[in-house]
């Protein structure tokens, strides 16, 4: 398989940078559920996202411990496969559950991605999607893991009716809903390229944004900042009064090949 985060080093040296942004708010809510973070370590950064469940405190706990749990368990071991990290998180998840009687149906979505030079993978449980995007067009976005995905996967209903069908909460499998955690992995077949462009998003997020407007407003914008600047904008212009939670993170990647 290609899905490697390190392969050893060829005659030139690239240089990589990768510009973050982020947001995250209670939206029309009167508390954040929603946890978002990143963190650099051995030439490698990881980004997660997560939007938690569980009523009052619990979807907040659960969705800070899970992104809590990502990133240290990233800082610990950088170059280990990335469905470790999110197996500590759903351990942290569940040992939550298991200690405070209050957070006993506490649960989390998750999404990560995991950067360096040489490779850029993706994994996630739950609803919470990554886009990328290259020349800014995307490429790919993570499936749900929803009652309304598996409906548009059997041809019940049409992409479009997903966003807001009536069973959209209804999550087939997020961290903290078993032991055995499912969290598919994808990412890029060889290295990032300068240009290219990653959106971790929530539901409450991609739910008031549409595809063509993220590609939209990627090739307007020089920066993450300027791009997720301008996606925000269209979801307060459409979101209702008492609209959910919403987080992302935007990552652009700029490379530069040195001579050794």
């Amino acid at each position: 398989m290609w899905l490697h985060l390190f392969r050893p080093k060829v005659s030139k040296e690239t240089k990589i940078g990768f510009d973050t942004a982020t947001v995250s708010s209670a939206g029309g809510r009167p508390e954040n559920q929603d946890a978002v973070g990143y963190r650099t370590c051995d030439a490698a950064t990881c980004w997660a996202l997560a939007d938690g469940l569980g009523g009052h405190l619990g979807g907040q706990v659960a969705s800070r411990t899970a992104v809590d749990a990502v990133l240290a368990s990233f800082e610990k071991h950088p170059s280990a496969p990335l469905h470790t990290h999110l197996d500590s998180a759903n351990r942290a998840v569940l040992h939550g559950q298991k200690t405070h009687s209050e957070l006993a149906h506490m649960r989390t979505t998750i999404a990560a991605l995991v950067a360096s030079s040489e490779a850029a993978l993706w994994a996630h449980s739950g609803d919470s999607r990554i886009y990328w995007l290259r020349g800014g067009a995307i490429q790919t976005r993570t499936l749900d893991h929803s009652v309304p995905q598996r409906l548009v996967e059997a041809g019940e209903i049409t992409e479009d009716r997903l966003r807001f069908h009536e069973d959209r909460a209804r999550l087939l499998h997020c961290l903290g809903s078993r032991e055995e955690l499912t969290a598919p992995e994808g990412g890029i077949e060889g290295e990032p390229q300068s240009g290219d462009a990653f959106l971790l998003a929530s539901d409450g997020f991609w739910e008031y944004v549409l595809e063509s407007e993220m590609e939209e407003d990627a090739r307007a914008s020089q920066n993450s900042q300027a791009w997720i600047d301008a996606l925000e904008a269209r979801l307060k212009l459409r979101a209702q009064a008492d609209y959910d939670n919403y987080s992302a993170i935007a990552v652009r990647v700029a490379l530069r090949e040195m001579e050794r």
